[in-house]
């Protein structure tokens, strides 16, 4: 009697090595820093609340065995602040991130499948939006309905709207043009299927890259916006708001301002470096 049942799948272990061994060195300090801060975005501010990690006597005091980073303004420990503002940082921009390329590929690939004057409006009125400033934009929207979180999310997701449109579209608009999504529709398939189904999974790659930028770009504008005192409110803050509170005394407390920043540099140029390094983007 032959027994070949031995067709058992290999360990989803060995399927992620295999994935992270496509990551040259760079892409995987990349990882490892993009994994740290959404670590610490999420069981950061828990863990400090447990050890109160909070408190803080001495203003601006140097960086220390007990102050890795020195104080604050009000005698804050820096680093159990720079990690209570990875969640406000991280959390805002990757939702409005998914917010803005979610829309802006589900209206692209609308566009793309139906006829042509829906293609000609949609990007006519995303044209709009692209020709007004962002941080202008941002700066309206804030000004007129006020700061909070809900709204930074919104006006964040709206202003990346159109770039995530238009990348989207330039690729769905060529995989119409194809022989098996015009096969498709010829056997009676409707738009759904053609936007889900034919055109979506050909443009996943290069839309998480675009994903990838877009991220950087929310987290610059939502630091611009909170050193400009209209982002994340006290008693929160993001990495912008910490930089803009001590940024009156950088001489005396340089590591409180300096931390922040180098926090925002580290995730932005982190996520580049995965954007470089993700599979397909290497010959």
């Amino acid at each position: 009697m032959a027994t070949s049942t031995l067709s058992i799948e290999t360990p989803k272990a060995g399927t992620l090595r295999s994935r992270l061994a496509h990551f040259g060195p760079s892409g995987q300090i990349g990882l490892a820093i993009v994994a740290f801060w959404v670590l610490a975005a999420i069981v950061g501010p828990a863990l400090l609340s447990r050890t109160g990690a909070m408190g803080g006597r001495e203003v601006f005091a140097p960086i220390s065995a007990r102050h890795w980073l020195g104080t604050d303004y009000l005698g804050r420990d820096m680093l159990a602040r720079l990690i209570e503002g990875a969640r406000y940082t991280v959390g805002i921009a990757f939702i409005a991130t998914l917010l803005a390329s979610g829309t802006g590929t589900l209206l692209a690939l609308l566009a793309a499948a139906s006829g042509r004057w829906i293609d000609a409006t949609l990007s006519r009125v995303l044209d709009t939006l692209t020709a007004i400033p962002s941080k202008m934009f941002a700066l309206l929207l804030v000004a007129g309905f006020g700061s909070s979180i809900p709204m930074l999310i919104l006006a964040a997701g709206i202003i990346y709207v159109p770039g995530a449109y238009r990348i989207a579209r330039s690729l769905a608009v060529n995989i119409n043009a194809l022989d098996y999504v015009t096969v498709a529709r010829t056997r009676g398939e409707g738009t759904a299927y053609v936007m889900l189904r034919a055109i979506l999974p050909n443009i996943t790659g290069p839309m998480l890259a675009d994903l990838g930028l877009r991220f950087v770009y929310v987290v610059l504008l939502l630091a611009s916006l909170s050193f400009l005192g209209l982002g994340v409110q006290p008693p929160e803050a993001d990495w912008g708001s910490l930089v803009r509170e001590n940024i009156g005394t950088l001489a005396e407390g340089g590591a409180s301002v300096v931390a922040p920043s180098l926090a925002i540099a580290s995730l932005t140029i982190a996520v580049n470096l995965v954007i470089d390094n993700l599979p397909g983007r290497k010959a």
